[in-house]
């Protein structure tokens, strides 16, 4: 009978309405906390008018790839030439080394194709995706939690997020890996929602029909493996969200497929399930990262291109000076094999970059925001742009999440963490999973050059997290109208906080000049200065 009674209430854990219940602001909501984010982030877009941190390299790079599929060499003098006239564009035929997959340059020159290389055209495409992971988190937290409310809350957390926000406003990669990732999450929810529905039909059939019903095309599933291979093509870094995505839907059908009475859920699984994911999810994924090289392929001057042409192996000549034997591999076109030596070098690049720099930081640091890294500093004299304080002024833009909400996250994160354990919540497990995809792997990087900035990719799960935390401190609907208000009264509390500690923050996101005393006033720790 107890074995009865669990398996009942495992099946009705599973058994959720296929999509939240649809009310007129299902739209309007998102969209108008979209709009909210979009005016923030592309106001004053083109200001500074300077290469931010790393955009001195991806900007560059990307219109490369715009104008000859492969990314150059430039001058010393390249920063000094474009900031001065961006007519004056000082591009070289010779190949640079690389240490990222193409798309995401592909993504920042589309902008600079249209206006130009300056600080605007780097910026406008990764400030739009910034805008839209707005909306798409705002629309995912209203699928997961079955509310508006709730989702419209998660969208307006990230639209106030300093570290989201600084990232949509720089020509930089990561926001791009944010956007995609993001993306692929919220289509594994929809295909999760549309399997449901077969499934329960199944249920209603009885039997061994949850163990025979095949699950036919699937293709958000499908579009969330293209979307993971781009977020490949953007930063290896996608890698580790597509395994631990892949394994996710696997478990949800099994569990699917075990709620809908299936006697035998692993093994049907197994059998029906696993090798449509694999095709819908790894190998669309490499074909989406393979079709990112197509310049590099289709061209004849990027950097390693004919590495191959002259040898009928895989691996490099040598490893530390100690030569290596060649294993034949002729069969396979050079371009491919010469492809296969550059992701070679760019992963012993990335793995062995050891480099110091003054804003790096250790992964168990990031949570809490303990280095933020600065990514544009210009200290003023009294009379300069406009600075009328006698100690002088500040101009910065420190990449810093909003302390108040990532604290809170911290505490969202343990909650979900009990929801997921005790009481086998699939939404808290599912928010788990992609944080554990995106933070832990850069725990095995200790020694290597890394910045908390990284952890753009993890701020929308973060929001989300949070409002799910802020969800059950409203209280289920069925609550009494005392518990509620106290719930709200709470809640609302917390969100006007973090976007109290937005506003305050917001000076240095933009680089606005303030007094020396009101930045001395923002630097609450000393590792942030």
């Amino acid at each position: 009978m107890a074995l009865a009674v669990a398996e009942r209430r495992r099946q009705d854990r599973e058994v959720v309405p296929p999509a939240p219940a649809k009310d007129r602001y299902r739209w309007w909501g998102p969209l108008a906390v979209a709009l909210f984010a979009g005016v923030l982030r592309l106001w004053n877009l083109g200001y500074p008018h300077a290469f931010v941190f790393d955009e001195t390299y991806y900007p560059k790079d990307a219109w490369s790839l715009w104008e000859q599929g492969y990314e150059s060499a430039w001058p010393d003098n390249a920063n000094q030439l474009i900031l001065g006239d961006p007519q004056v564009i000082p591009l070289s035929h010779a190949a640079a080394f690389i240490a990222h997959p193409p798309l995401g340059k592909w993504i920042i020159g589309l902008g600079t194709h249209f206006w130009g290389l300056h600080p605007f055209g780097w910026r406008i495409a990764v400030a739009v995706l910034g805008t839209l992971s707005v909306l798409m988190v705002a629309r995912i937290g209203r699928r997961l939690f079955r509310s508006t409310l709730i989702g419209c809350v998660a969208g307006l957390l990230l639209a106030v997020d300093g570290l989201q926000f600084v990232m949509s406003r720089v020509g930089l990669l990561d926001g791009v890996s944010a956007f995609l990732v993001l993306g692929a999450f919220g289509a594994l929810l929809v295909d999760r929602d549309r399997t449901r529905d077969l499934l329960r039909a199944a249920r209603a059939e009885g039997g061994l029909a949850a163990d025979r019903i095949g699950l036919g095309l699937r293709p958000w599933r499908l579009a969330a493996g293209v979307l993971l291979g781009a977020a490949c093509a953007v930063k290896w870094t996608g890698a580790p969200v597509l395994l631990v995505l892949t394994v996710l839907v696997l478990l949800w059908d099994q569990a699917g497929r075990r709620a809908a009475g299936a006697r035998r859920a692993r093994r049907s699984t197994l059998r029906r399930d696993l090798w449509p994911a694999v095709l819908s999810m790894p190998v669309a994924a490499l074909a989406a990262y393979l079709l990112s090289w197509t310049g590099w392929l289709a061209t004849s001057g990027g950097y390693g291109r004919h590495w191959a042409d002259d040898r009928a192996g895989l691996s490099p000549d040598s490893v530390l000076g100690i030569p290596l034997p060649q294993v034949s591999m002729s069969w396979v076109p050079a371009p491919l094999r010469s492809l296969w030596h550059y992701h070679a070098e760019i992963w012993g690049f990335n793995t062995n970059l050891h480099s110091p720099h003054t804003y790096q930081s250790n992964p168990w640091s990031w949570l809490v925001q303990g280095r933020p890294v600065s990514m544009y500093w210009e200290q003023l004299q009294p009379g300069q742009r406009g600075c009328t304080a006698s100690g002088g002024c500040a101009s910065q833009i420190l990449a810093l999440g909003t302390p108040f909400l990532w604290w809170t996250a911290c505490f969202a994160l343990a909650y979900a963490l009990y929801r997921w354990f005790f009481r086998r919540d699939w939404r808290s497990g599912a928010l788990l999973a992609a944080v554990a995809a995106v933070y832990l792997p850069w725990f095995q990087y200790q020694e290597r050059t890394v910045f908390s900035f990284y952890m753009v990719v993890l701020v929308p799960f973060l929001c989300l997290a949070v409002a799910q935390m802020l969800g059950a401190m409203l209280g289920p609907a069925g609550s009494t109208p005392s518990r509620r208000r106290w719930g709200a009264a709470g809640a609302g509390l917390i969100v006007l906080a973090i976007i109290g500690c937005f506003a305050f923050f917001l000076p240095l996101y933009t680089a606005e000049v303030i007094p020396m005393s009101d930045w001395h006033a923002r630097m609450w720790f000393t590792s942030w200065i």
